[in-house]
């Protein structure tokens, strides 16, 4: 990739993403977001997917990064995604751990279920999901590599970032919204969905 296009491609990030900020915590900005920005955010979460990747319970999966359209998930799919990520990252920013747990997991669970997706889909969909909390929550950073002349994804220990804080009215915001996802995807997994 040529250097004016990876600035380029760094201008796009930065002002296409713009519009996941946090100012509206109910998705709002979300569902506006433009394709050009949900591909980029596609193509950065590629850009981290690993070749072989060995989960804690000892399954791996191969992922051929010759055939990326074989590995990552239709536009639409991938902005649902980048939406629930970023009610993640309102989560993370706000230390609502269980809430930003309960949302991950009942998206891999669900996409899971759905028998919709190869196991390089689902390993892809988990990196869009964590890239997209990493991105809004200043845990990442494009460096540029000199032997290739490239950006590449570099995600910095979470709490580097000044800790934002957050009221209560907007701690129980985010934690409604997270349990209106998860009564809407998975009523069964907890308690007082109706």
């Amino acid at each position: 990739m040529s250097t004016k296009r990876t600035r380029a491609l760094t201008l796009l990030a930065c002002g296409g993403l713009l519009v996941l900020t946090f100012g509206v915590p109910d998705g709002q900005a979300a569902k506006d977001l433009s394709d050009k920005s949900v591909r980029l955010l596609m193509a950065y979460a590629w850009g981290i997917t690993p070749n072989k990747f060995t989960y804690p319970s000892g399954k791996t999966v191969t992922v051929d990064r010759a055939k990326p359209k074989q590995s990552m998930v239709p536009l639409d799919d991938a902005r649902r995604i980048i939406k629930i990520g970023r009610l993640s990252a309102h989560a993370e920013r706000c230390s609502l751990t269980n809430a930003l747990l309960a949302n991950f997991k009942t998206l891999v669970r669900t996409e899971t279920k759905s028998k919709k997706w190869s196991e390089q889909q689902l390993l892809y969909i988990r990196n869009l999901h964590n890239f997209t909390v990493g991105f809004l929550n200043g845990n990442v950073k494009l460096i540029h590599d000199p032997d290739s002349g490239e950006k590449k994804v570099v995600f910095e220990a979470p709490g580097i970032r000044k800790a934002d804080t957050c009221t209560e009215a907007e701690k129980n915001k985010i934690s409604k919204l997270i349990g209106k996802y998860i009564c809407e995807v998975d009523p069964k997994s907890v308690e007082g969905c109706s």
